[in-house]
């Protein structure tokens, strides 16, 4: 196996995974702590692409349209959680799904609408267009580096803010002890509403910080969407930890899987069988992994703390 296509790879697996992150912090914050199942997220990771995209050529400048990009990702969470998903929240979980898919099907036209339904393209910032070499031989593009160091960053203040804050204990105690937080004189649901937002933040975050690498496209958010439903399921709903740990787990065994499965098949089965196989269970592993966490711990590697 060659040393420095598996560098590549751990590489591209790790800033894979820190993107799954960005979006399923927002998602298990919102499941655990408000119990609301909300298929529209991926579309929230669209839009953050989308506005990052347009704001940035608006205004010429990557960091000032990167920041208009986050406020207006943030001010779009807190339009929806007040014209629709709060009024979703006592519902059953099935009613949250259907009513959520609405929600996607409806932004996904808007988008279409105002945009087009081609890609469009999202330069990479001109700091961070070129590449660093990691090993003798190795070039990396730092944009991508920058994605990782981004990831963890996020990480890391994510977990102060929920551990270390008098918000976050908030957050922690409206999630099991609702109405005794209340009768503190707490206003619950304007909590809720600012953790609905910050969850649409940190999408459109992904989503923006993905944008440069990827096409911009309406669809984009459908496929990240159920890889962040699977990393909340293996970490543990409501667990920031477990979404970080879980979110590289994913992001290296589906990159991995990808890069050489073939090559691992043919040491055991013809070539020709390898390469039939190979691509569909490298599809399959990070279900592979999930369908084992759950046998093994069903609430997760690193279940939210209750009680």
């Amino acid at each position: 196996m060659n040393t420095l296509l598996l560098t590549v790879q751990i590489l591209n697996g790790l800033q894979l995974g820190v993107i799954l992150f960005l979006v399923a912090a927002g998602l298990t914050l919102v499941f655990g702590v408000m119990d609301f199942i909300n298929l529209a997220h991926g579309v929230q990771y669209m839009l953050g692409a989308y506005l990052a995209a347009s704001l940035i050529a608006a205004t010429g400048s990557f960091p000032l349209g990167l920041a208009l990009g986050l406020l207006a990702s943030l001010l779009a969470g807190l339009v929806l959680e007040v014209a629709i998903f709060r009024h979703l929240y006592t519902q059953d979980h099935l009613e949250q799904v259907l009513a959520t898919f609405g929600v996607i099907l409806a932004l996904t036209e808007a988008i279409k609408w105002a945009f087009g339904a081609a890609p469009i393209a999202m330069p990479i910032p001109e700091t961070f267009s070129g590449s660093v070499a990691i090993m003798p031989g190795l070039l990396y593009p730092v944009w991508r580096l920058v994605i990782i160091a981004s990831g963890i960053g996020v990480a890391l203040l994510l977990w102060a803010l929920v551990t270390r804050t008098r918000a976050g204990m908030l957050v922690r105690a409206g999630s099991t002890h609702a109405p005794m937080v209340s009768a503190l004189g707490v206003d619950i649901g304007r909590l809720f509403m600012v953790v609905f937002a910050f969850g649409a933040m940190l999408a459109g975050f992904a989503g923006a910080m993905a944008a440069p690498i990827l096409s911009v496209e309406p669809t984009m958010g459908d496929g990240i969407l159920i890889l962040a439903f699977v990393v909340i399921v293996i970490g543990g709903i409501g667990s920031i930890k477990g979404a970080f740990i879980a979110a590289l787990m994913v992001g290296l065994i589906d990159t991995l899987g990808r890069a050489f499965a073939r090559d691992l098949l043919a040491l055991v089965m013809s070539k020709s069988a390898a390469a039939q196989a190979g691509p569909a269970i490298a599809s399959m592993l990070t279900y592979m992994l999930m369908a084992v966490v759950l046998t093994v711990r069903p609430r997760g590697l690193f279940p939210a703390t209750r009680g």
